[in-house]
């Protein structure tokens, strides 16, 4: 129904609060378009109990990284009542924590880069060398936060130096990291969508790795290829498995699954439950390339809102 309120969150505190406000932009526009009536919300200018149910039908979360797609938000809208968009309170948190869906991907015999975690009050290089020896993970090596989105705090290190180096940096600011083997190969992103994949679309970055300027910079010059570059096969099997990480996460909605595909394998990096929607976002693009336009995959994100997620 056109006369829906429609509460737009955006922006927030987190380190993807311009990309949010980027988001929540495009989509305001989307929702115009179709006939809503929008109200905006940034969490950063007030508290999440401010927010007017008598004046909201629908909130749209078009918020990014912590307290917004880590079920902070999301607990907030489900003790408010309010139907809101994506992944519910705890299949969000379990996507953005990287060792719990790690090991929710693992049970559910999805491969995903080997890891280790280790904490900021048990840090030693020493104890560095030996998680790397009994792990056999071999460099380059991947250090980053648990739970951050659109590769911040990301740190790709070539040997045990850069590594000590980059470790003790990143614990001036977090209190945990996880670390994996770098994969090489073909990056490749595949979009779920009203309970079944809806495509894949490969990067090629210009950049050494698709990180948060190669992603969100439109001088990055990386390249988006869709159709992707492998056989018809191993397209459906790798949709096959974005479908079965949203399924085993819990996720609600849109999603965008991040994979490598290397020496004939693919590695499910990560799932992202509220996927960016600016101009160089990755699942409006699947979505146009199958001919659903921007404007009405908001109108289905929309539609498919509730509580209880």
């Amino acid at each position: 129904m056109k006369n829906k309120k429609v509460l737009v969150v955006l922006g927030g505190t987190s380190g993807e609060r311009e990309v949010s406000l980027d988001s929540g932009r495009a989509c305001i526009k989307a929702l115009r378009k179709i006939g809503y009536k929008i109200s905006i919300f940034d969490p950063k200018k007030k508290s999440f109990n401010l927010i007017d149910k008598n004046k909201t039908d629908v909130i749209f979360n078009a918020l990014h990284g912590k307290y917004g797609e880590d079920g902070v938000a999301q607990s907030y809208f489900e003790c408010l009542r309010i139907p809101y968009t994506h992944s519910g309170v705890i299949s969000s948190y379990n996507a953005m924590n990287k060792i719990i869906s790690k090991e929710i991907f693992k049970k559910n015999k999805i491969k995903s880069p080997e890891y280790f975690v280790l904490q900021k009050q048990d840090y030693k290089k020493t104890k560095l060398v030996q998680s790397i020896k009994s792990k056999k993970i071999k460099f380059p090596i991947v250090v980053k936060p648990i739970n951050e989105g659109s590769s911040i705090g990301v740190r790709i290190c070539k040997n045990i130096r850069d590594l000590n180096k980059s470790t003790k940096s990143l614990f001036k600011e977090y209190i945990e990291l996880i670390f994996e083997p770098y994969i090489g190969g073909q990056e490749i992103q595949v979009a779920v969508i009203n309970g079944e994949p809806l495509g894949a679309i490969e990067l090629e970055p210009k950049r050494k790795f698709y990180d948060y300027k190669a992603k969100y910079n439109s001088n990055s010059k990386t390249e988006h290829i869709i159709p992707i570059k492998i056989k018809k096969s191993l397209l459906n099997k790798v949709l096959s498995i974005a479908f079965k990480a949203h399924k085993s996460i819990g996720c609600r909605g849109v999603t965008r699954s991040d994979f490598k595909f290397y020496k004939n394998k693919f590695y499910l990096l990560e799932i992202n439950t509220q996927p960016g929607m600016t101009n160089l976002s990755l699942v409006p693009e699947i979505a146009r390339y199958y001919n659903i336009s921007f404007k009405n995959l908001i109108k289905w994100i929309i539609n498919d809102s509730s509580i209880n997620r």
